[in-house]
């Protein structure tokens, strides 16, 4: 293991149980998302937005992040993301179940609405984009107090094409605010492809109308997204203000559960992005740099397995939201 160790920095810039705790983070959220697929097709839960294909650069995003010190305003797809910053699958099945326990909102809003006040997670809505303009104004508060924070926005690349996201880093660039804007871009609004939606190559063009960074990175790659989501972090950090981050992901799975992707999309672009798939293609990376053996995964995936197993059984037990509840939060309280 010591070889691997040296291999494993020599080729990747990051040691052997920093690479092994990403595989394991992707693959946790994968077996979560693949159970709540399943749930729903059994009709125990009526609605899901899956992260699959995505959990490379938001393992590498979150690795960087200090739970409960940074601040994260998320996009629905960051199932990932969420479980590397703290939040547990029981959390996420509970939201799913729409049980009283649900730590995000007590069962009141849809899966993928991601909350938590321990993990600075910030509670997010429906609204597309929405969450870029409260990450800015957290990032504000931060720089106001002059607090060692970075505030983290992710979104969707259809989301680049609403005003809240052209108000918010022209804000946050402006005041070089502590905050990073990461677009998980897959491509697909919905059903919409990005050359329908914009006439440039890349989200990360739009970064120079605002006078900050725009980088690219391969998002289905975890080195590669590690190191740069590192450096736009250590930049926020060193109070150098906003960087835009283009990640390019797979979007393996329908829009939703009530979406069929193949109405719209050919069977030769499935299999290309198949062929892309983030957690595969990693492991088999791991293998060849000798980090990973097929007995310790095999192992890895059993724990990950029994655990899932027993917060479906928990969450699908627990008890329901009280109707007498249901205007709690919606209005003011007092």
């Amino acid at each position: 293991m010591v070889v691997a160790n040296r291999d494993a920095r020599g080729l990747t810039g990051i040691d052997a149980g920093t690479l092994r705790a990403m595989y394991r983070h992707m693959l946790r959220a994968r077996l979560l998302d693949e159970r709540v697929w399943l749930l729903n097709r059994q009709g125990v839960v009526p609605f899901w937005v899956s992260g699959i294909g995505q959990e490379a650069i938001q393992v590498g995003l979150g690795m960087h992040l200090r739970p409960g010190v940074d601040w994260v305003a998320p996009y629905y797809r960051d199932l990932a993301l969420s479980l590397v910053l703290g939040m547990t699958p029981r959390d996420h099945l509970l939201a799913a179940f729409a049980k009283a326990g649900d730590p995000n909102t007590g069962g009141r809003q849809m899966p993928a609405h991601y909350s938590s006040r321990r993990l600075n997670i910030v509670s997010s809505g429906s609204v597309v984009a929405t969450q870029l303009i409260h990450a800015t104004g957290v990032a504000l508060a931060s720089k106001i107090r002059g607090e060692d924070a970075v505030t983290v926005a992710t979104t969707g690349e259809g989301a680049t094409s609403e005003g809240d996201f052209h108000e918010a880093l022209n804000f946050a660039a402006i005041h070089d605010l502590p905050v990073v804007f990461l677009v998980e871009n897959n491509g697909l609004a919905i059903s919409v492809p990005a050359s329908r939606q914009m006439n440039t190559h890349d989200v990360a063009d739009r970064a120079a109308g605002y006078g900050i960074p725009g980088v690219v990175v391969d998002g289905a790659d975890p080195v590669a997204s590690y190191h740069c989501c590192g450096e736009a972090i250590a930049r926020a950090r060193a109070g150098q203000g906003p960087t835009l981050i283009d990640a390019k992901v797979q979007r393996l799975t329908s829009h939703s559960s009530d979406d069929d992707q193949r109405r719209y999309r050919s069977e030769e672009d499935l299999e290309t992005d198949r062929r892309s798939d983030c957690l595969v293609n990693y492991a088999r990376r791991l293998a060849e740099l000798g980090v990973l053996t097929s007995r310790a995964e095999a192992a890895m995936r059993a724990e990950l397995v029994a655990e899932l197993d027993l917060a479906t059984a928990e969450a699908e037990a627990a008890a329901d939201a009280d109707p007498a509840t249901v205007l709690l939060h919606v209005l003011g309280d007092g």
